[in-house]
């Protein structure tokens, strides 16, 4: 084992201390279960102090409603085990479909509330009458851990979470950036689109670690609706800038070299405002660069061609990119104003997506609080059966394994890790509750006694590639330290104590296994369904969402998808499949919806349009020729009635929006053609 490191020995030290703290006060003020809190100072310890803070404020919240439930359920339906047992394991169930439907570190607390009642009730089903005392201390000590690990995280040399969440920003932007450098250079560029679905998941995972931000200890804090802010504008630029990419590959596909070389010049003025250093005037070289894409678009008629159109869709996203990147570079640098305390107080308030709006999967939630509640209710049968003293430990570990590793895939290798470091923990565990601690008759000597192996372990913790083997280890310590509160620290508690747990967690793979167990494919074909339902109802005006909203809701996909392709292997109709193109259609339609009650005659024609596109994303993965070749007549008569409609600015967007969907839809069709007929009798009127 490598050496530990100075980070990895602080974090190491700052969490024992805080461990003994709550101990200690524990014991100081009478508290009835000290390791409790102990091992709870442990749980909600991180590296970094706002995410120890927010977790800690979470597991409080979970920890009061799980035990509020516990005192109104238990005296009720104590002298009906069947029902009490149903009762928690729907409790535990329904925590845990709610807290996967938010994706965010808030979800703890709703997952908390649900095992938290199985820790406490379980245990209690034997003394009833003292169900709020046990409540009542699991609070208290939960608590007292807590505030311990906080202050201790908080105050001793406190590592701020702001610099690194700015780092992965500032990463983000700069891939970002390179990206767009290559998607404007006239040569093209040849990166493969898992290139471009990484910076999707960079913006989803900083999405996330964005919630740790009101917490923190550094200035960063205050600028939380800028942050917020700058990941939007990522999010859009991603379905921009690959539209860019397409239509210049589209240009260069049909030959239109002197197309191609008139924009030129531009592109090399979009990709220098990327790189103007600091202080340089964005604002005013983007309107400068506005008025140039306007010169250099066609001008719509009925005569506009193919070629047109491409140029009308290149010139609608290269003046939103280059909005995104101004307000980009704005953004940016607001935040570092907002460091010195300098926020501009309009950037306060900055209205933002809410993180409800990220890609919610109701039908894997669902199974996986099914697969809780018939794992819990599994072990409770037994125990009920059996009448096993011990039992209780059972379904409290089998329904916490099922609440911890849901949000996986395929939890089984999970949870069989955490049964195997359970298993490794019961030898410490052993001589610590049977031979140390009985010997130990002061506090000062609990400290020396615990701090050979909780710094190691602490040093273990700090380190992500052992956390997972650490965190079970140590749990299956602290859990055991705990028989010392209820006076049960003797050899035949103590086996049957392990032999419970071994035998929930045995469970809880088992059921897990046989009820909730998918692969990387199964999540990715879900993911892909669940965009193309986005996409239909969105066709059929059933759900318009703001533009912003779509995009973040859209790249969220994207980043979830990256991954499990990656895993999934060689599935042909995984591999076939552009996500970043369904992105881009649905950015189309979106503007198509906003701008359709500003076409006047034009708007009749996209009704069966959108009725069509409805259709054809409700069909997928399927796909019908004939229905498809309707659909490509449908959109050609929309592009006819739109070009023949008023001249403004809503029918540019809407032009630049069918001629996006058409080639993105049917990339090898032969080229649109104007309504030649139509022109040629307008000439022979004339």
């Amino acid at each position: 084992m490598k050496l530990a490191s100075r980070t990895e020995l602080l974090f190491s030290v700052k969490s024992f201390a805080a461990a003994m703290l709550s101990v200690y006060l524990s014991m100081r003020i009478g508290l009835p279960r000290p390791f409790w809190a102990m091992m709870t100072s442990y749980i909600v310890a991180a590296p970094f102090a706002g995410p120890t803070r927010s977790k800690g404020l979470y597991r409080a919240g979970g920890t009061v409603l799980g035990a509020i439930m516990v005192t109104f359920a238990v005296p009720q339906l104590v002298n009906s085990p069947e029902l009490l047992s149903l009762v928690l394991a729907l409790w535990i169930g329904a925590c845990l479909y709610f807290s996967l439907l938010d994706r965010t570190p808030r979800s703890y607390m709703l997952m908390l509330a649900g095992y938290t009642a199985g820790l406490i009730a379980f245990p209690a089903v034997n003394q009833p009458e003292a169900v709020f005392d046990i409540a009542l201390a699991r609070v208290e000590e939960i608590v007292l851990g807590i505030t311990c690990a906080t202050l201790v995280h908080s105050l001793v040399l406190p590592q701020a979470y702001g610099p690194v969440l700015l780092a992965r920003l500032d990463n983000a932007v700069k891939d970002a950036h390179a990206w767009i450098r290559d998607a404007l250079n006239p040569a093209g560029d040849a990166r493969s689109a898992g290139e471009r679905r990484k910076l999707a998941g960079d913006i989803t995972e900083l999405r996330m670690m964005s919630v740790h931000l009101p917490f923190d200890t550094s200035c960063l804090r205050w600028t939380g609706k800028a942050v917020n802010a700058l990941q939007e504008r990522l999010a859009q630029s991603v379905p921009v800038v690959s539209a860019i990419e397409d239509r210049l590959g589209a240009l260069r596909d049909i030959k239109a070299r002197t197309v191609s070389e008139r924009w030129d010049a531009l592109l090399k003025d979009v990709t220098a405002l990327i790189d103007a250093g600091p202080g340089a005037p964005l604002p005013a070289a983007g309107a400068a660069l506005h008025g140039r894409i306007d010169a250099l678009a066609p001008r719509v008629d009925r005569t506009l061609g193919w070629s047109g159109l491409i140029e009308l869709n290149l010139a609608a996203r290269l003046r939103r990119l280059i909005d995104i990147c101004v307000d980009t570079r704005t953004l940016r640098a607001h935040i570092d104003s907002g460091m010195h305390g300098r926020l501009p107080d309009a950037v306060r308030n900055l209205p933002g997506v809410p993180v409800s709006a990220l890609h919610q999967d109701r039908g894997m939630a669902l199974l996986s609080a099914f697969a809780a509640v018939a794992a819990t209710l599994t072990c409770c049968a037994f125990w009920i059966l059996t009448g096993w003293p011990a039992g209780s430990a059972a379904p409290m570990m089998c329904a916490v394994l099922c609440c911890f590793f849901a949000t996986q895939d395929d939890p089984v290798p999970f949870i069989k890790s955490f049964l195997t470091y359970t298993i490794y923990s019961i030898p410490a565990s052993a001589l610590y509750l049977l031979v140390l601690l009985p010997a130990v008759h002061g506090f000062e000597t609990l400290v020396l006694v615990c701090a050979p192996l909780f710094l190691v372990l602490g040093v273990l913790l700090a380190r992500s590639a052992t956390f997972g083997r650490a965190m079970p280890f140590l749990f299956g310590v602290c859990g055991t330290l705990a028989m010392v509160d209820t006076h049960n620290a003797d050899m035949v508690t103590f086996t049957n104590s392990m032999l419970s747990q071994v035998f929930g967690l045995t469970v809880a793979a088992v059921m897990t296994g046989m009820l909730r167990r998918v692969g990387a494919a199964w999540t990715a074909r879900r993911l892909l369904k669940a965009g193309w339902r986005e996409l239909s109802r969105l066709g059929s005006g059933e759900r318009v969402v703001p533009l912003a909203t779509f995009s973040a809701r859209m790249v969220d996909r994207i980043g979830l998808l990256t991954p499990r392709l990656a895993l999934a292997g060689n599935h042909e109709d995984l591999q076939a499949v552009d996500t970043l193109r369904d992105l881009r259609i649905g950015l189309n339609m979106t503007m198509l919806q906003e701008v359709r009650p500003r076409l006047g005659r034009g708007e009749a024609a996209l009704r069966p349009l959108m009725a069509a596109l409805s259709r054809h994303f409700a069909r997928r993965p399927q796909v019908d020729a004939a229905a498809e070749a309707q659909l490509l007549d449908t959109l050609d008569n929309a592009l006819r009635a739109v070009c023949a409609g008023p001249h403004d600015a809503a029918q540019c967007e809407a032009l630049a929006a069918l001629t996006g969907m058409r080639r993105d839809l049917f990339p090898q069709a032969a080229p649109w053609q104007p309504a030649l007929y139509e022109i040629a009798t307008d000439e022979e009127g004339r």
